[in-house]
């Protein structure tokens, strides 16, 4: 049992040496550096979204299908009471969800990074 159990850590130890191996990174120090292989790093500028509290923007969703909802129940009556309540539910969520993607993008939630990668020709 111990000479299997050291057999599955030698096995687990020489997998994650040799993953850590072939995971380089690149940063932009290293832009323009060229390999014996014919490959170079190659950098970009990229957009991407910083941590914020609500990425999925869960809160505009759930607050614009409230909203809406409320909205619908106060138009029709009777089965098309119930039609114009999920309607409005509907379409609350989504103003909602976009509204709140809006003002995430104009309080500055993306940023730019500078990404490096290794290019093959």
């Amino acid at each position: 049992m111990v000479m299997k159990v050291s057999r599955i850590a030698l096995s687990l130890g020489l997998l994650s040496i040799i993953g850590v191996a072939s995971a380089q990174t690149y940063g932009p120090e290293d832009e323009g550096r060229r390999f014996n292989d014919g490959s170079k790093v190659v950098c970009k500028n990229v957009e991407v979204q910083k941590n914020s509290k609500d990425p999925n923007r869960v809160a505009g969703t759930a607050i614009g299908a409230v909203v809406g909802g409320l909205l619908g129940n106060q138009v029709g009556s009777g089965s098309g009471k119930k039609v114009a309540t999920v309607g409005g539910a509907v379409a609350g969520g989504a103003v909602g969800r976009k509204v709140q993607g809006d003002s995430q993008e104009n309080k500055g939630d993306r940023v730019v990074e500078r990404r490096c990668e290794r290019v093959y020709p």
